[in-house]
């Protein structure tokens, strides 16, 4: 199977204004062209941060062994527990309301 011929491409035209209707169409058109715009200059962006240079890998990036990570997991645990201000909820996730 090739490309869409011209008759295709007046099916879809055909259906695309009996779906939209002829005076939501161009507005339907600019808004998309609006959205991929916007789109493609957030992944330009995306792209620049990753090249930039002098920005370093996060820590996190480092693969940890499982008693690094068990390691970090305790320390959180122990310090969301220590914080002053929070509160246990008296129900765990399995138990009722």
């Amino acid at each position: 199977m090739g490309s869409l011929s011209p008759v295709h491409w007046m099916i879809v035209a055909v259906v695309l204004v009996l779906l939209f209707g002829a005076k939501k169409l161009p507005d339907t058109a600019k808004a998309l062209g609006q959205s991929l715009r916007i789109l493609k200059k957030e992944t330009a962006k995306l792209h620049d941060e990753d090249d930039a240079p002098g920005v370093r890998t996060p820590i996190t990036a480092v693969p940890l062994s499982v008693e690094e990570r068990l390691r970090a997991l305790e320390e959180e645990n122990a310090r969301l527990r220590a914080a002053p201000g929070t509160t246990r909820p008296e129900h765990g996730p399995t138990d009722g309301p």
